[in-house]
């Protein structure tokens, strides 16, 4: 716990020396040490920067651009280069949001398929045991560029493209057997083909409609925020099958008391491939229109099911849900910032609607619930440092799922 408190003061101090000015306009840049903590992935470090253009200050808290670079690692051994870009206003009408991101991780979560592996602690990363049945090696390069425009007053269009790259193999460790990995049984029984064992290349299309009625982006208080797209992959750069998703998001932000700083929120999702065949490792991706954390997979993890190991549901069709109450508990100005402090208690469920080859890996407990607590400090408005755990109902042995980061989820 006390190396979770010096991770606040450390992003906080950072922040207070470079933000303070007199008025929000113009640029506003937060360079600092990319700290934070992930239960999944350990200790985060390196280095990044939020950086946000107002113009003239008007349309706070709305930023014209806004930019975010990182390069980090966690101490559980994943590597993270990500480059993000947003702005209404770089095409007049249109707008625009890109990502650049690479991702290498010498222990990425694999659970099996459709929950039909249980999930026994002794078996995670063990050096006494010689065992790590839950990991492989994974490389990932993303790259995404969407594009919205207006068809009426809060309804858009979406158009965009996206390159994946993937790259796999056992994990590689002198302390561990690669013979004890799960993946590694699959691949050696040709239950994962020997085409999709060591990852590919693929380009997917997207189309779709967005709905938007938010008053403000960061932490709404009223409004929906929908969307709905077809997300299709060509027969590409060698892959054996194309396919075609559909994916649905559904937000809403309520006002409790006609009062904007007590919120009911609540975030409906739903993927699944309803034409031709995803490879394995593309399964476990959450698309999404705009990334609030760098990395979207589920369900686990912390965009989706909070408190659920991550990765530990993996199908071919998701449902899941996400409900929290949002109570501003105290606002405050300090060094020239308008700053609020937040606590955010929820409830998590989510449900593998379609299964993976279910006569190949069997199916088993496709769901689970999760509840938990946050808290939030945030600057300006746009800011947000969040502090959350939670722990799945009715498994314990599901450790407690704890994360020191960026942004709410939804």
């Amino acid at each position: 716990m006390k190396r979770l408190v010096c991770i606040l003061v450390v992003v906080l101090s950072f922040y207070l020396g470079a933000g303070a000015q007199e008025k929000v306009s113009g640029w506003n840049i937060g360079p600092l040490p990319c700290v934070s903590y992930n239960s999944d992935l350990g200790f985060q470090y390196g280095v990044c920067a939020d950086v946000f253009y107002y113009g003239d200050g008007s349309l706070f808290p709305e930023y014209e651009h806004r930019f975010y670079v990182e390069a980090s690692r966690y101490t559980k051994g994943q590597t993270l280069l990500h480059a993000q870009y947003d702005s209404k206003h770089l095409i007049p009408g249109v707008r625009v949001t890109g990502a650049v991101s690479y991702q290498y991780d010498p222990l990425y979560y694999f659970y099996g398929f459709n929950g039909a592996v249980p999930y026994e602690k002794k078996n995670d990363l063990n050096a006494s045991s010689h065992t790590a049945m839950y990991n492989y090696q994974r490389g990932m390069l993303r790259v995404l560029l969407d594009f919205q425009g207006r068809i009426s007053e809060n309804l858009n269009w979406v158009a965009g493209t996206s390159f994946w790259n993937f790259a796999n193999k056992d994990f590689s460790s002198d302390k561990y057997l690669p013979e004890t990995s799960l993946y590694h049984q699959y691949v050696t029984s040709s239950k994962i083909s020997s085409a999709q064992a060591k990852g590919g290349a693929h380009l997917e299309l997207k189309s779709g409609l967005v709905y938007d009625s938010r008053d403000e982006e960061a932490a709404p208080s009223n409004g929906i925020w929908a969307e709905a797209y077809l997300d299709g992959s060509p027969k590409l750069f060698g892959v054996q099958s194309g396919y075609l998703k559909l994916i649905a998001h559904f937000r809403q932000y309520l006002s409790i008391f006609n009062d904007e700083r007590f919120v009911f929120a609540y975030h409906l999702g739903y993927q699944d491939v309803i034409a031709g065949e995803m490879p394995f490792y593309m399964l476990p991706v959450i698309n999404t229109l705009y990334l609030r954390q760098t990395g979207s997979e589920g369900l686990g993890g912390i965009n989706t099911v909070r408190g659920l190991i991550q990765n530990r549901l993996v199908g071919e069709g998701y449902l899941w849900g996400n409900f929290e109450f949002r109570a501003r508990l105290l606002e405050f100005s300090l060094f020239g910032q308008s700053w609020y402090l937040a606590a955010n208690p929820f409830v998590d469920a989510g449900y593998i609607s379609r299964a993976y080859h279910e006569d190949v890996f069997g199916v088993g407990d496709r769901y689970a619930v999760s509840a938990g607590a946050g808290l939030k400090l945030a600057m300006n408005r746009n800011f947000i440092i969040s502090v959350e755990a939670a722990q799945v109902i009715g498994h314990e042995e599901y450790p407690m799922g704890l994360t020191i980061a960026l942004n709410y989820i939804f």
